[in-house]
């Protein structure tokens, strides 16, 4: 199974978001005494950025195994 240049790319690119992310600048925005369903929205921000990644790397590496044709 070899990967695709754009492949390699969007990888790349799924990368720097993660890194973005989970970086403190934009995790201090959500470090409030809020809940959001019961859950404080620090950790309601980092659940649902780390699903976000994990599917957007889902759906990159299920496109990579495509054919070229489609």
């Amino acid at each position: 199974m070899a990967l695709r240049a754009d492949s390699s790319q969007r990888l790349v690119a799924l990368f720097v978001l993660g890194a973005l992310l989970l970086t403190y600048p934009l995790m201090a925005l959500f470090n409030h005494a809020t809940m959001v369903a019961g859950i404080p929205l620090l950790y309601a921000y980092l659940f649902g950025a780390w699903g976000l990644l994990i599917a957007l790397l889902a759906l990159a590496v299920t496109r990579a195994q495509e054919p070229p044709g489609r």
